[in-house]
């Protein structure tokens, strides 16, 4: 995050209402790499079967195009699978780690920690994510984040969970989270800052306006980007255009709807996941909780060629019946993946 006067652009708020047929065709087009993005962004290494590399917003750091969740890297009965599946996502191209200070009670943290002994560290970029949202909350997460990823810095950390129409306000606020967070970036114990949500691009846009008006920007922004999205309150219709505007690494999640799109047997996992990368995302962020999971993503990474315009049309058709008013994106309509508003406490 990087102090700046921006400009604050119109741009279309998220209502909930479905795309029309005719929109299909605008949104295809942004959705594809000839909306002008430059397709050097989606270029695949020259070796045979290799991740994609992009690059993270403006910052200029490489980051490949699959990132490893880190919600899932926890909750494997066995701390060594979790480490195993770190080393091997890693070892196949995978160079962007997220995780949380919340996930599975520091578990997910603990054990990337340890995954990333051995030199791992030095090969990756790490992100993290905070709840709290007084300075005092959200210096005690980062610090509490970095003793259990055993590092001395994380290359990103972002405000987690935005959902509330305070959050935004809250974090910017005198003795708010914001000032935690920049005094660790200059203390060297965060690189980059973002943030996150799931909820309504509303929000994501308040967060978006507020830090401009603290004359901040932010380095990256992550939302979910799959195939339901554009028919619901969508992100990409709302939020990204503005993202890409303003050069903001864009972090993609859900790219699967947390599994239901999988078990719609609609489209295949290897299609959802082509789908989020087509869009300009920096990197797509998928849960990876076994090593056939982990084989999946790194197919789809080896595997990704760009969508043109009409492909994107054919998977939003087909993916309209099922996606509207947000029925199968429960993560937008109801509580049931809001952590924050499970444990209050966090954001303190």
């Amino acid at each position: 995050m990087k102090i700046s006067q921006q400009s604050q652009g119109t741009v279309e708020d998220g209502d909930g209402k479905g795309v029309s047929r005719r929109e299909f065709v605008k949104l295809a087009v942004a959705s594809s790499v000839s909306a002008g993005v430059s397709s050097r962004a989606w270029a695949v290494d020259a070796a045979t079967g290799a991740m994609p590399m992009r690059t993270l917003g403006k910052t200029g750091q490489k980051v490949s195009a699959i990132g490893l969740g880190g919600f899932h890297i926890g909750t494997q009965s066995s701390e060594q699978e979790s480490i195993s599946i770190i080393r091997k996502a890693i070892d196949g191209g995978i160079t962007f780690l997220d995780n949380c200070w919340d996930y599975n009670g520091g578990a997910s943290e603990v054990r990337m920690g340890k995954a990333l002994r051995d030199g791992y560290r030095a090969r990756v970029v790490l992100m993290s994510k905070i709840d709290g949202r007084s300075k005092a909350g959200a210096s005690r997460q980062i610090d509490e984040s970095l003793k259990r990823l055993q590092t001395d810095h994380v290359d990103l950390m972002q405000f987690h969970e935005i959902i509330r129409e305070d959050d935004p306000d809250r974090i910017f606020a005198p003795g708010g989270a914001a000032e935690a967070m920049l005094e660790a970036q200059k203390a060297g114990k965060v690189r980059y800052i973002g943030f996150t949500g799931h909820k309504d691009p509303a929000m994501h846009l308040k967060m978006l306006d507020v830090a401009a008006a603290h004359h901040v920007q932010f380095d990256t922004v992550q939302m979910p980007l799959n195939i339901m999205d554009a028919h619901f309150r969508s992100f990409t219709v709302n939020v990204v255009p503005r993202l890409v505007k303003e050069g903001i690494g864009i972090l993609g999640m859900k790219p699967l709807g947390s599994g239901v799109l999988a078990r719609l047997n609609a489209f295949t996992p290897i299609e959802c996941l082509h789908y989020a990368m087509n869009l300009p995302t920096s990197v797509v962020i998928t849960g990876m909780d076994s090593m056939q999971i982990l084989e999946q993503a790194l197919e789809a990474g080896r595997t990704f060629r760009p969508l043109n315009a009409q492909e994107v049309a054919a998977l939003l058709e087909r993916s309209k019946d099922f996606a509207g008013a947000g029925r199968l994106e429960k993560f937008k309509t109801t509580t049931a993946f809001d952590g924050t508003s499970h444990n209050p406490q966090w954001l303190e």
